[in-house]
């Protein structure tokens, strides 16, 4: 089994920085993509970034310049660093991994930004 540990998630100002991390344990081997996703209360979840084994990214269109995915394979972990966000960035971040043939999920962090 594979678990998937978020953090970081808080209130925030507009304009203001936050950074995600999501930890993967358990049965660890040959961690695929890693990536971010959110939903906002109402919402479906939306994929926001992605990042390969090697560092190759893809970026939603309303986060990108804005937010940056990176990972520490070492550490079998991914982050989320947010910059200059805005109230429409409000929800629930969850980390999403592939290890060998499946895809585990995390738990979710909550992100309220204020305006």
């Amino acid at each position: 089994q594979v678990q998937l540990v978020e953090s970081g998630g808080a209130l925030v100002q507009a304009g203001g920085s936050l950074r995600l991390s999501c930890a993967a344990s358990g049965y660890v081997f040959s961690v695929n993509a890693m990536r971010w996703y959110r939903q906002a209360s109402g919402k479906q979840r939306e994929l926001v970034a992605t990042i390969a084994p090697g560092g190759s990214t893809n970026y939603a269109g309303s986060v990108k310049g804005r937010f940056t995915i990176s990972r520490d394979n070492a550490k079998n972990t991914v982050y989320l660093q947010m910059n200059s966000l805005k109230s429409e960035d409000t929800a629930v971040y969850y980390c999403n991994a592939d290890v060998r043939t499946r895809t585990y999920w995390g738990q979710g962090t909550q992100v309220t930004v204020s305006s």
